[in-house]
């Protein structure tokens, strides 16, 4: 009897000792920089949830002055009111962004011009993950058009601002399944043959094409433009490929061993932002706060003009209005082609609330 308890508590205890080892190789690299961002001011899209809402946490926690981009209004102020609290005195303020309305894109950056002196770190976390096939409000496929187009038109109008606050950093969250994608030139929105992993890959090279060629053409100003790759993070941006009931306590143990939690996949968004190391380095590729090796596509110099320039084309910019060749002026008209009437809303301390509307697409948004 005693030498079965002994063999029971010998065995608990070393499948104690792997699993919590098996977590630490799971949870991956952690942000260890202590760097402040006191008079700093951050964007993150889609930061009312997940890594988005953690790595607004953790900056406000910093003493950066926190914008939290998300299309509802509501869900972004519940978020800023739980960041309040866990960080007294923190500058958290919401504003509206629809990444599936190029209109919405260029209200929230005119906003951003009326209202900001600075910006120091902008974060393109947003993004939707193997939806059923589904449009954007100019006609884009979702993926593309949230993943890549939104966060390209946003970035292009407010690297003025992002100039001018130099030295500054762009962090753009993509993921490993890069490695997997290719750009569909005969049916860039596939409208035939949709494939929900096929158009989320694609909208994921675009977003490292995207890095490599901002990076070079922002080569000398201060501003500095990396990607990365968050891990495997347990967040409602899965519910359509792994099951319905995302939050089922049968498979807690599942995601213990598995996932990552919202403040682990955080931690190389913070990293980027913040970490000493990588002053001056620019156009490279993050996971598990390390830099990783791109997929060769995803460096192919012609291929990342080509998407650059089709990109342009359909969100409206023309070359003369992309840096290095911008000038202030060029880029703002685009920011006040509305002059737009900000109607009066109940607000609680700098919240700033704009018009809200029914968005047909709710269902598939990651974040905000």
């Amino acid at each position: 009897m005693m030498m079965t308890v002994l063999v029971f508590l010998t065995a608990a205890v070393l499948l104690g000792v792997l699993t919590y080892l098996w977590r630490k190789y799971i949870s991956g690299g952690m942000c260890t920089s202590q760097a402040r961002l006191d008079r700093k001011t951050v964007i993150i899209t889609g930061a009312n949830t997940g890594i988005g809402k953690e790595t607004a946490l953790d900056l406000a926690a910093r003493g950066a002055r926190v914008i939290l981009a998300c299309r509802d209004i509501k869900r972004g102020q519940e978020a800023a009111a739980e960041i309040r609290a866990q960080v007294p005195n923190a500058e958290v303020v919401v504003r509206r962004l629809d990444l599936a309305s190029l209109q919405s894109v260029k209200e929230f950056a005119q906003r951003i011009y009326e209202t900001e002196e600075r910006l120091d770190v902008l974060i393109n976390n947003a993004g939707v993950a193997w939806c059923p096939r589904g449009s954007t409000q100019d006609g884009f496929e979702l993926h593309f058009g949230v993943n890549h187009l939104g966060h390209f038109l946003l970035t292009n109008l407010l690297l003025d601002l992002l100039v001018k606050s130099g030295p500054s950093r762009i962090v753009i969250v993509s993921a490993r399944c890069h490695q997997h994608g290719y750009m569909n030139w005969e049916d860039i929105n596939w409208e035939e043959r949709y494939s929900p992993f096929a158009a989320y890959n694609q909208s994921k090279l675009a977003n490292h094409l995207f890095t490599r060629e901002l990076s070079q053409r922002l080569e000398g100003t201060g501003v500095t433009v990396n990607c990365l790759h968050p891990g495997v993070v347990k967040t409602d941006i899965a519910k359509y490929i792994f099951f319905k009931e995302w939050n089922h306590v049968a498979f807690c143990w599942l995601y213990f061993l598995l996932f990552k939690n919202p403040r682990e996949g955080a931690q190389t968004s913070i990293f980027c932002a913040v970490d000493e190391s990588l002053e001056g380095k620019t156009g490279l590729y993050f996971s598990d706060c390390k830099e990783k090796e791109m997929a060769p596509l995803a460096k192919d110099k012609e291929l990342a003009k080509k998407v650059w320039d089709l990109s342009a084309e359909l969100v409206g910019l023309n070359e003369q209005e992309c840096w290095p060749h911008t000038q202030l002026q060029s880029r703002r008209k685009h920011v006040d082609l509305l002059q737009t009437k900000w109607e009066e809303f109940p607000f609680n301390n700098n919240d700033i609330c704009v018009m809200d509307r029914c968005e047909p697409i709710e269902h598939c948004l990651r974040q905000g």
